[in-house]
Parts: C-alpha cells; structure tokens; sequence
C-alpha cells in the first residue's frame, strides 16, 4: 500500500472517530484552557463565501469558551490591501463582520501579501482609530499570560523575507524597502531570551506546505527562517496562513510543528506532501488552548466542528 493510500485511510477513520466532537457548545466549553485564543487570517471577502457565518461561529464559539484575543496571521484584507485608514474596506472586510459581542477583544495582527499591495503604513496606523486593532510595528512579539501559563508570540513580518515580493516593485512597493537582515536579527534575539512555556512564531508564508504557488517562497523562508528557527529548540509551532487550506507538517531534524491555517473565507484544494500529518480543504479557523503541560491547537471548520488537534505536551 503506498504512502498517500495509509495516508487517506488513516485520514477517513480520523474524521469517523471525531465526527461527533466539539459540535455543540457543551462540547466547546470541554476543549478549555486557562489560556485560550482564536488564530484566523485569509479573511478580507467582504463577508461573503465563508467569511460572515464563520465569523458568526466564532462568535458563538467565544461565548462559552473564555477566549482572550484573536491572532489575524495576515491578508484580512484581500486583493489591493487598503489605501487608509479610512477605506471603506475596513468596514466591510473587518468591523461589520466580526461584529459579535465577545469578538471584541484585542486583534494582534500581522501583514499577508495583499496587504503589501496597499497601504501597509495604513494597517499599522489602524491602531490608531480602532481599540480592539493591535499592530505595534510590521514585526513585534508578546508575552500572553494567565494563572502563571505563559506564551510568547513572535509575529513575522513575511513578505520581505521573499524574493520575489521584493523583485515586484510594482506590484508590492513596500516590500524591497524592509530590512530583512535587522527583522532575521530580532527574531534571533528574542528567541535566545524566550523562556515562556509556550513559544510560537506567525508568519503570513509557509514554510513547508502543499500549494502550487511558487517554490521559491518556501525556499526563500527555509534558508532564511526555518534556519533560525530550527537552531533554538524552544519554538513549539510555526502558524501560518496564504494557503486557504488546513494543513500540519512535520520534518525530520525539526521539533517544530509546522501549521498551516486555513482561510476564513474561501478554501482551496489540498493534498498530502512529504512530512504532511493532516490536511483539509475546508474553510475555518483555529482554537488555541494552553494549560502549563499542555498545548493544543483546535483545527475547527465552517460548523464549528473540530477536525484534527496538534498537540505539544511538556
């Protein structure tokens, strides 16, 4: 039986077991932590596909999972980016969409690639005009903590660290612009001083993944980022998005769990490469839960089912 045969039977009886899980908000209120967060990203339709019902079941979600912020891993804006703070698109890809009462809480975002078609002062500014909109800088890091669990968020600032984002000067004029060498710096530094229980790393690209966009955007961040990464043994899990897919990698000579978020939006086919542990072609999002021995990372599609878990145990 071949690889890719193991692959989807195993695939078909994982989705038999779990069918039944997580569909209720009984069940929801089972996958709690003491630190909870929801990680979203390929958002900006306008509401529509996918994008106002899962922004809805998030909502509903939050209502009996005590969720504390939102990480949006890049492109909640699709197509050209924005022009200002003041777009229009601000309203209708962002604020009248994820409008339920307890979405509002702190967003922590970073740049997707659509993002660099615009604007990109402008989504940092939006800080400025919205309470619940957090971006510091292209590139920062948090610390999340509650009943003495604590997490470290590095956000990457991706689209610079490809060449060929960087070559396009037309089409992404703000990317040749960026300091790569000084961000690859930072990212260093901060994960030598990182000593949270948790440490995870969001970036807008794969690093590993099914897709049939360019090779060179995963070559570009293996030597770029992965090598970094992979050089500090307390990163947990690479969070990424651009793909509209779910997919979970794991390589050999890395202890990373590499994750690739799907769209909230609008999904794309998917199949199974060297290293993949799961993929799904559905449109969601994902639940993150942490308690001091445990982190699990909720892949949950459109009806708000969990599909598949990634599990870091201490």
């Amino acid at each position: 039986m071949t690889t890719i045969k193991r692959f989807i039977i195993s695939l078909c009886l994982g989705l038999f077991f779990i069918a039944g899980f997580a569909q209720t908000p009984q069940d929801w209120s089972g996958l709690e932590k003491p630190l909870n967060f929801y990680l979203a990203n390929d958002l900006g339709r306008n509401g529509y596909y996918d994008q106002k019902p899962i922004a809805e079941m998030m909502g509903k979600m939050a209502e009996n999972i005590d969720i504390e912020f939102v990480v949006a891993a890049g492109d909640v804006h699709h197509f050209e980016g924005v022009r200002s703070v003041n777009d229009p698109l601000w309203l209708t890809n962002y604020e009248l969409i994820y409008s339920h009462p307890d979405l509002m809480l702190p967003w922590y975002p970073i740049l997707g690639n659509h993002e660099y078609r615009g604007n990109t002062q402008a989504v940092i500014d939006y800080s400025n005009v919205s309470a619940r909109w957090r971006m510091p800088a292209r590139y920062y890091t948090r610390v999340e903590e509650n009943d003495d669990i604590t997490i470290r968020l590095i956000m990457v600032d991706t689209a610079p660290l490809l060449d060929k984002y960087r070559k396009d000067t037309d089409k992404y004029p703000d990317a040749c612009k960026q300091d790569i060498d000084k961000q690859l710096a930072w990212i260093d530094s901060v994960l030598t001083a990182s000593k949270e229980d948790w440490v995870l790393v969001v970036g807008h690209h794969p690093i590993y993944a099914d897709t049939d966009k360019n090779d060179s955007e995963r070559t570009d961040l293996q030597k770029r980022l992965d090598s970094i990464l992979r050089k500090h043994k307390n990163v947990d899990m690479y969070l990424c998005g651009h793909i509209h897919n779910f997919q979970h990698i794991r390589k050999p000579g890395s202890n990373i769990d590499y994750v690739v978020n799907t769209s909230g939006s609008l999904s794309r086919k998917v199949q199974p490469i060297e290293g993949t542990q799961f993929c799904s072609d559905t449109s969601g999002f994902s639940l993150i839960t942490a308690d001091k021995k445990e982190l699990k990372l909720h892949l949950i599609d459109k009806n708000g089912k969990v599909i598949y878990t990634v599990t870091r145990s201490k």
